[in-house]
């Protein structure tokens, strides 16, 4: 599997060469919001080297990537003021870019999120650059560095 591909958008969000609110930048992994989020908040993890499943993923990379799961998932819920969040990877059925990638999400209680049919939004002018500072804010508070 190539570290990266050419026609891979998550690929070239890691590379720079596509524009993505970025929120936690590592060694291993990337985090950027999702541009159609089911909440505000919403962000993609995504592993630097291409891989498009979590089978495909080496061993090697099972921690820094679920590590940054972890961190990345109480960042949000503290940024976004949020009582949980939803952590969830699509393998191949519903999975919309071939890329290995974890969604987390913000929850509240009655948040109108039901089953697996979410409605998407999109953000304003502005308030993706603020959300992503929010969380990049609440990342440095759960011991993970600042973006890159």
């Amino acid at each position: 599997m190539p570290d990266v591909t050419d026609s891979c958008i998550f690929c070239d969000i890691v590379a720079g060469r596509a524009p993505a609110e970025i929120v936690l930048s590592e060694d291993d992994c990337v985090a950027f919001l999702d541009t159609r989020p089911l909440q505000p908040g919403h962000c993609l993890l995504v592993p630097r080297p291409h891989h498009e499943t979590l089978a495909d993923l080496p061993g090697a990379l099972l921690v820094p990537l679920f590590g940054a799961a972890q961190r990345l998932s109480l960042a949000v819920e503290r940024a976004m003021d949020a009582a949980g969040s939803f952590v969830a990877i699509n393998n191949k059925v519903s999975q919309s870019v071939p890329h290995l990638h974890v969604h987390v999400v913000p929850r509240r209680p009655k948040d109108g999120l039901r089953g697996f049919f979410w409605p998407r939004g999109r953000y304003s002018a502005g308030e993706a650059e603020e959300t992503g500072a929010r969380i990049r804010s609440a990342l440095r508070r759960v011991g993970a560095g600042p973006a890159r």
